[in-house]
């Protein structure tokens, strides 16, 4: 099976894990030192957040429904034992206390290190673009 096959099983995983809200499945892929940069606040987290499953299943519990997720466009680069990914994802979900689902596209990239025969998220960074018209509003109807 080839390295970009690899990756691209992992990240796959990953979409049915949040969809499944597996909080332990999630956490399992990243390294020890992994830093992630979220679209919620702060704008760094590093270990022990990043790995600790309590932290995604108290992130799943502010839902009032499954979390369905996807990834379009995804693109792999696999160099050694570095991989660089990109897409464009989409979440949805109903937040507690409301009555409809959310629906956001947003970007994400994820570098990834072979280690020990398998391939562990070292980086994730997401972001919603804004606009950039004076009200800085993020661009939550954006669609690819």
């Amino acid at each position: 099976m080839s390295q970009h096959v690899r990756v691209r099983d992992l990240l796959e995983e990953r979409a049915a894990a949040i969809r499944a809200g597996d909080a332990d499945r999630l956490v399992a892929d990243y390294l020890p030192d992994a830093v992630t940069f979220t679209m919620a606040p702060p704008l760094k987290h590093t270990a022990p957040e990043v790995t600790d499953p309590e932290a995604m299943r108290a992130w799943f519990a502010t839902f009032d429904s499954a979390v369905d997720y996807e990834m379009r466009d995804l693109e792999i680069t696999v160099e050694g034992d570095l991989a660089f990914c990109h897409s464009l994802n989409r979440m949805s979900a109903v937040p507690q206390g409301r009555t409809e689902a959310f629906d956001l596209w947003f970007r994400s990239t994820v570098c990834l290190r072979h280690v020990d025969g398998a391939w562990r998220i070292a980086h994730e960074h997401e972001s919603t673009p804004f606009y950039m018209d004076g009200n800085f509003g993020a661009a939550l109807d954006l669609k690819p």
